[in-house]
């Protein structure tokens, strides 16, 4: 397949200059020639096409994108027409990636981190609305304008109500990104619309500390770190942050579902209305020094299964002189 170049005509889209580029595609802004109006062309690499998983995800991406009409949401567009070759038409959007501009300005003011949360989870009412989690909320994944106006990006890994579910060869492609993933995606599950809310909780947590609540030297000590210990407390890492907005982070990053935000209105609300948020005497805010490893529960139950033949010889033992 030939490779798409500046000045390309792909059926009715001319091919303008390189958006961005991926693992999996590479994003080109073009220009609709029969309406002068500028598109964004998402075309998959050779060897995604060669994939029928990975190809099944981009198929995925195209027909969830065409279900969203909120202006939070980038939308997909469907001309209705055969095209010569695979490919997705989506707005064009003027703006920059939320992670540059973390990048650049960390923390961010808490005025303008509260902002984008809110239109973040406006945009996602309207997706979890429409029966569909996004999987894989990140910086990378959330186009700013210079309004703070927001669009979610790649629903590559989204998933529908009612959808089998898709398998992965590469662990972050089944799940998310290490960084933002949450517990229970880590444990295998599918992930839901709370699983997003913590994706967010994290985006909050590092737009007011410039920091990450959870690391590691690599994806697999970063994900075991969030099942198994406590973040660092926000305030600790930035004495800015008011105990009310503490308590609303630490709302989202609950390890368990059932105990977070159970939807984005309730997230929104304590956002809007922080002087009104109870501040929890919370455990974690004294326990989050003590940092536990997979390394250290696995030699523990090895010992475990060590002292298991020490336990019953001595019950043998016992039941013996007693008998």
């Amino acid at each position: 397949m030939t490779p798409v170049k500046v000045g390309d005509l792909l059926d009715h889209y001319r091919i303008e200059s390189v958006a961005a580029r991926s693992g999996m595609a590479s994003i080109f802004k073009a220009t609709d020639t029969r309406t002068g109006k500028p598109v964004a062309i998402k075309v998959p690499h050779e060897e995604m096409e060669a994939d029928p998983v990975l190809f099944e995800r981009f198929q995925r991406e195209a027909e969830i994108g065409k279900l969203m009409d909120h202006q939070g949401v980038m939308k997909v567009l469907d001309d209705g027409e055969k095209r010569s070759r695979i490919y997705m038409v989506m707005e064009w959007v003027d703006g920059r990636l939320l992670r540059h501009i973390i990048h650049e300005q960390r923390p961010l003011p808490q005025d303008r981190a509260i902002r984008i949360a809110l239109r973040v989870l406006e945009a996602l009412e309207h997706i979890h609305s429409r029966g569909v989690a996004h999987r894989d909320l990140k910086p990378e994944n959330i186009m700013v304008d210079p309004e703070d106006r927001i669009k979610l990006i790649d629903f590559g890994i989204a998933a529908k109500t009612g959808a089998r579910r898709l398998t992965f060869g590469k662990l972050s492609q089944v799940m998310g990104t290490p960084d933002y993933i949450s517990p229970e995606q880590v444990k295998g599950s599918r992930g839901d619309k709370r699983s997003d809310l913590y994706s967010l909780g994290v985006i909050l947590y590092e737009m007011l500390s410039g920091k990450l609540p959870f690391t590691g030297t690599n994806p697999f000590a970063i994900m075991n770190d969030r099942v198994l210990n406590d973040p660092i407390p926000p305030r600790a890492a930035n004495p800015d942050v008011s105990p009310e907005l503490q308590e609303i982070i630490y709302r989202a990053l609950e390890r368990e579902p059932a105990n977070r935000y159970k939807n984005a209105e309730e997230f929104t609300w304590d956002l809007q209305h922080p002087e009104k948020v109870g501040v929890a005497d919370r455990a974690e805010l004294v326990n989050w020094r003590k940092r536990r490893s997979p390394m250290a529960r696995q030699v523990l139950f090895y010992v475990m299964l060590a002292l298991i033949p020490v336990v019953i010889f001595g019950l043998l033992f016992f039941v013996a002189r007693h008998s």
